[in-house]
């Protein structure tokens, strides 16, 4: 019971840090694109 806990746990964890660095890594982008754009 406490295995299937603590693997829930760190697939959680393991989820939660994949979608920050999909965040941030869009986040980045759009500032980027932001950045190098030209205003025509």
């Amino acid at each position: 019971m406490v295995k299937k806990l603590l693997i829930v746990a760190v697939l959680g964890l393991s989820a939660f840090a994949v979608w920050r660095k999909v965040q941030a890594d869009r986040a980045e982008l759009n500032l980027w694109t932001e950045a190098t754009t030209a205003d025509d």
